[in-house]
């Protein structure tokens, strides 16, 4: 058995498949089902590892926030090129969130962030999360200023 994110767009599956793969390390398109007429139907990649289906299956539904992509980055350098690579077309979001140009929410988060509340006591993990809340692109230096560190 195999598990796989199936992503259900409307005639761009290969042209987002290409954009992710082109924007996350370790990531490939695996293989294109092309319609007789040339277009793609379905788009099989890896990003970082993990599996994906992009298939073009026409408007009848649209992404929604209720469902979003997690990117864990290693660094604030890592951070800003997957969120301007993410954004070029779509629109900020709070607190890390944004929305790409193809509709697909993602939650684009320093490994930082994760590190800064292990542990934290609750006094201290609030006002990290309240910093978090206040930014868009989450920036680390301000993570450790909240934090006290």
């Amino acid at each position: 058995m195999q598990m796989s994110t199936f992503l259900w767009f409307d005639g761009l599956a290969e042209q987002a498949a290409d954009h992710y793969t082109g924007l996350i390390a370790d990531s490939e398109v695996l293989g294109i089902q092309r319609a007789a007429d040339g277009r793609a139907t379905t788009v099989t990649f890896e990003l970082a590892g993990q599996r994906y289906i992009a298939y073009n299956g026409g408007p009848q539904f649209a992404f929604t926030r209720a469902l979003s992509m997690y990117v864990e980055c290693d660094s604030q350098d890592e951070v800003d090129a997957v969120w301007a690579g993410l954004t070029d077309g779509g629109h900020e979001g709070p607190g890390g969130s944004l929305t790409d140009r193809f509709g697909v929410t993602w939650q684009v988060i320093p490994k930082a962030l994760g590190d800064l509340l292990a542990g934290a006591e609750p006094d201290r993990a609030e006002r990290i999360l309240t910093a978090v809340h206040g930014m868009t692109k989450i920036d680390v230096r301000g993570l450790l200023a909240a934090s006290g560190g």
